[in-house]
């Protein structure tokens, strides 16, 4: 059965005046930083809550995990804390500028699939999921790191979107990304 929601978020926190940092320790410019390496974590419990029990009923625990396979190592370290959680594997064989290929995998991966992506192609992929840009903000700002976009397969076969704060971290934002943000 092909998927029946996917989730959509952003990487998590990149270097910006603080170093990217490897699990090892070492500094890459490409790597997420402490604060992205506190909120992957963090979005274990948001994905997969130990009790069952979502901190936003429109969340679901992922079957599939997608991550950009381009130069940035951040979208797969963003979710490489939960796919060692959940024993996943993270399909990261798309780049950025594929997202067409990468909406057709997500759409015929099995139940409920999480993306993690940069935020420059994030309206695109949400357009290519609904068929439209309709409803979809036509920018994901710089700055957020603290949202997901949700959309969920209607019995009639089409797609809705809707957008939940994470609210993992100190300073995340509990307002969606407006339309002219």
């Amino acid at each position: 059965m092909p998927a029946t929601k996917i989730m959509l978020i952003r990487h998590a926190e990149k270097p910006d005046g603080e170093p990217g940092i490897m699990p090892d320790g070492s500094q890459n410019p490409e790597a997420l930083t402490a604060t992205g390496w506190s909120r992957a974590r963090s979005l274990v419990g948001l994905f997969a809550p130990a009790d069952g029990s979502f901190a936003d009923s429109r969340l679901a625990r992922p079957g599939a995990l997608f991550a950009s396979g381009s130069d940035s190592l951040r979208p797969k370290q963003t979710l490489t804390p939960l796919a060692e959680a959940l024993n996943l594997v993270i399909d990261a064989s798309f780049l950025k500028g594929q997202e067409d290929r990468l909406v057709a995998a997500a759409k015929n991966a099995e139940g409920v699939v999480l993306i993690a992506w940069q935020h420059e192609a994030i309206p695109r992929i949400a357009t290519l999921i609904l068929g439209s840009a309709d409803s979809v903000p036509p920018r994901w700002p710089g700055h957020r790191f603290d949202v997901v976009w949700i959309f969920d397969r209607q019995d009639s076969g089409a797609w809705s979107f809707e957008q939940a704060p994470e609210l993992v971290l100190p300073g995340d934002s509990s307002q969606p990304i407006a339309p002219d943000d």
